[in-house]
């Protein structure tokens, strides 16, 4: 295992598994283990090749030997940014992975806590977030601003000039032409062509995609 900055990942399922492993590719830092909140049953079990170590109430001792980084690894937006605003009430800072095979532009600011997948590719003057996900393939083009606790999943395409507002999520193979607006905490289906703005909290699938329905309004 590489020595570098202890590290614990808080998450122990699918996403977690990715974020682990761009974190050895890239170096950097060490993982010490998992955190999981869900699944009490699993606690000092191995994940990935470390120990599950406990749920939240492992924090306080986590610092207590010297881990003081922590990435969020859960897919689920509302989550992640819960997690990430308990950690840093607790005075940990944030573990950012960005994949070895990805591509982005010497320019790009990628945000503390934010993960980029393999294959992805990001553009000159984007910007990037905090405890985003850029997934596997997907890319972003340039001068978008994807903003904080945002999901751009696998293959999705961004045109240039985009904006994805907080917490949004955008579903594998989702296109979004230039300069539209996809609003706070909204959802877009796989698949979809997004042609126009989509507003805040809205469900939007189709080709063209249409806002189909609503998430509710009490997200982080």
């Amino acid at each position: 295992m590489a020595q570098g900055t202890k590290v614990v990942v808080w998450g122990a399922s699918g996403h977690a598994l990715v974020v682990a492993d761009i974190v050895r590719l890239c170096g950097e830092y060490e993982i010490v283990g998992f955190l999981d909140d869900v699944n009490q049953a699993r606690h000092g079990a191995d994940f990935c090749g470390a120990p599950v170590l406990g749920g939240r109430e492992q924090l306080d001792g986590l610092r207590d030997v010297g881990v003081d980084h922590v990435i969020v690894g859960c897919g689920d937006n509302r989550a992640r940014l819960a997690l990430a605003a308990i950690a840093r009430a607790q005075g940990f800072r944030f573990a950012t992975a960005v994949h070895p095979r990805a591509t982005i532009a010497s320019d790009v600011h990628v945000g503390a806590g934010s993960v980029v997948a393999a294959g992805a590719v990001i553009n000159p003057e984007a910007r990037i977030g905090e405890h985003v996900i850029i997934n596997t393939c997907a890319s972003v083009d340039h001068e978008c601003m994807v903003q904080d606790g945002t999901h751009v999943g696998p293959g999705v395409r961004l045109g240039g000039g985009v904006t994805v507002e907080r917490g949004a999520w955008l579903g594998i193979g989702a296109v979004v032409k230039d300069h539209v607006v996809i609003g706070a905490h909204a959802v877009i289906g796989a698949g979809a062509a997004v042609i126009a703005d989509i507003p805040a909290h809205a469900v939007a699938y189709g080709v063209p995609a249409t806002a189909r329905g609503m998430v509710p309004d009490d997200q982080p």
